[in-house]
């Protein structure tokens, strides 16, 4: 496939105020994990400098080779049981109004890392009594109980990315199932937790599957979205089909919420946690 040119709406600011500078020191001397950095968000500069970052929690090494992300793959490392309180005690250094958490599959672990989860989310709200909490989570392999674990410890936002169209599904996620992500995000909306997921394009989808896709998602009870431009990580990773226009993604943004969504993040550079805060 030819190499598709990068366009300027896409060019990247790099972070570098003192803000930015401190939420480094802290990420890094509580040797915690970010989706910022390992995720090699686009974002990371604009968030960290206003002082918010997303944790990223049961190491750094997943146990899922999906052919979009750069976090690492192979066999991690046993869970470490001070993780909760660092990611807390972070959590509450930054001041944080609204904390974003998120985690590497672990597939590896007989409860796929579900009770970390929680323990997580509890150290969280113990240290910082006024946060809101949104949580990104693995499909836990559609296994309820674990799901309904995650819901019962109350974070305010609960969210599952279906990350492409139900056909490009099996070539983008190496585990993960287009139905089983679904049923993951219907456990959620019946919770009564605050349901969310997000896409990526430029992988080859079309309008119509894009459009299809938002209507499983209302379906299931799931009425926030955001979408974003999937950008290649490395030449090892898929490659991008197509660059969308910001005026595409302006386009989609006015039909979701025609469509009945709640809340919506569209445009080129936005990530799953992007202006987070703003969906409660």
């Amino acid at each position: 496939m030819a190499h598709v040119k990068k366009p300027d709406w896409l060019k990247i600011r790099l972070g570098g105020n003192e803000r930015f500078t401190q939420t480094k020191h802290i990420v890094e001397s509580h040797c915690l994990h970010t989706i910022c950095s390992s995720g090699r968000c686009p974002n990371m500069g604009e968030c960290w400098e206003r002082g918010t970052a997303t944790f990223m929690i049961a190491g750094d090494v997943c146990t899922r080779s999906c052919k979009f992300c750069n976090t690492k793959t192979g066999k991690p490392l046993p869970l470490n049981p001070d993780e909760p309180e660092n990611v807390a005690r972070s959590i509450q250094l930054m001041k944080l109004k609204h904390a974003v958490v998120t985690s590497v599959d672990r597939d590896d672990l007989p409860d796929f890392g579900a009770n970390h989860w929680v323990e997580t989310i509890h150290k969280i709200k113990e240290l910082n009594p006024a946060i809101t909490v949104e949580v990104l989570i693995p499909d836990f392999l559609g296994r309820r109980e674990l799901v309904d674990m995650i819901c019962q410890a109350l974070p305010d936002v609960i969210a599952h990315n279906m990350e492409t169209v139900r056909r490009l599904t099996p070539q983008v996620r190496s585990a993960a199932k287009y139905d089983v992500s679904l049923s993951v995000l219907k456990y959620i909306a019946v919770s009564g937790r605050k349901a969310k997921s997000g896409i990526m394009l430029g992988l080859g989808e079309t309008k119509e599957e894009i459009l299809g896709l938002m209507d499983d998602l209302l379906s299931v009870g799931c009425k926030v979205l955001t979408i974003g431009q999937y950008l290649q990580p490395s030449r090892k990773h898929l490659p991008v089909v197509e660059y969308i226009t910001p005026e595409s993604f302006d386009e989609l943004k006015s039909i979701a919420y025609g469509k009945g969504f709640d809340y919506v993040e569209s445009g080129p550079l936005v990530r799953s946690s992007y202006h987070a805060e703003n969906c409660l």
